[in-house]
């Protein structure tokens, strides 16, 4: 895809309706399940595949993940990197994101300046984000070492959604934590989204199409969930149904799509 054009694709599409992401841990399946994966949610509706998250993959099993998604589906591939070794020339963008309340330099701005030259020399789309740890925030909000925003206090979530804004960020996202027991609180995110001109994310504990929906009626432009593709059976139907309550179109099946093998973690 030529640069630029991952972001364009996805605001065009959300004029229409609120989108959906999945997201794929390398860690968690091995190349050719993720390469399953992706054929699944691609046919239940997803509009990209995010890929990221572990801070132990190698740059190796990163690699043969995107190869194995990117021979099977057509969606544009957006990595979620953990720092600047999670680069790959494999993938269509890679959200630069500074994680807005990390309270140490490494998560706000080092590993991006270590990281952009080498975005550049790679050719990869980068579309600047603002990354927003919300309680319980989980070990990504361990890792970051956040300051985690309590589920009740808007006007704090408001002063740094507002932030990564006024710096120019294209995106804000809201992060429960990926295995969050309860996603970002409808509430905050209607807080979020009336203070802001850009659009916004959220993920982490979304597990159900009510979960879903009640995150978009309250504002967010985007959804994204990663732990259900996990653990589900049918990843088709469950992405379906996230899909059916995330934007308000029911996508028939028009072919079969398969079922999600359970295998080791790739090594």
């Amino acid at each position: 895809m030529a640069r630029g054009s991952v972001l364009r694709r996805l605001l065009r599409q959300r004029r229409s309706h609120p989108l959906h992401m999945t997201l794929l841990d390398p860690d968690k399946q091995r190349p050719e399940v993720a390469g399953r994966i992706a054929t699944a949610v691609e046919a239940a509706g997803t509009s990209a595949l995010m890929v990221g998250g572990s801070t132990g993959v190698s740059r190796h099993g990163l690699d043969d993940t995107l190869l194995a998604i990117k021979s099977v589906s057509t969606l544009p591939v957006i990595l979620f990197p953990g720092g600047a070794a999670m680069l790959s020339p494999y993938a269509d963008a890679v959200y630069f994101m500074s994680m807005l309340n990390s309270t140490i330099p490494r998560f706000l701005v080092d590993e991006q300046a270590r990281g952009a030259p080498f975005i550049a020399k790679l050719g990869i789309e980068p579309i600047p984000m603002g990354y927003i740890i919300v309680a319980p925030g989980m070990r990504v909000g361990e890792v970051g070492r956040a300051k985690v925003v309590e589920r009740t206090d808007h006007r704090r979530a408001i002063g740094l959604a507002l932030t990564g804004q006024y710096f120019g960020m294209a995106l804000i996202y809201l992060e429960a934590g990926s295995g969050a027991d309860k996603p970002v609180p409808p509430a905050m995110i209607s807080a979020v989204k009336a203070a802001l001109d850009i659009p916004l994310i959220v993920g982490g504990g979304i597990r159900t199409p009510a979960q879903a929906a009640a995150a978009v009626a309250a504002g967010a432009d985007i959804i994204v969930t990663g732990t259900i593709v996990e653990q589900a059976d049918d990843v088709h139907r469950r992405v379906a149904a996230l899909v059916e309550a995330t934007t308000g179109r029911h996508r028939s099946r028009t072919q079969a799509a398969p079922r999600h093998p359970r295998g080791r973690r790739a090594r």
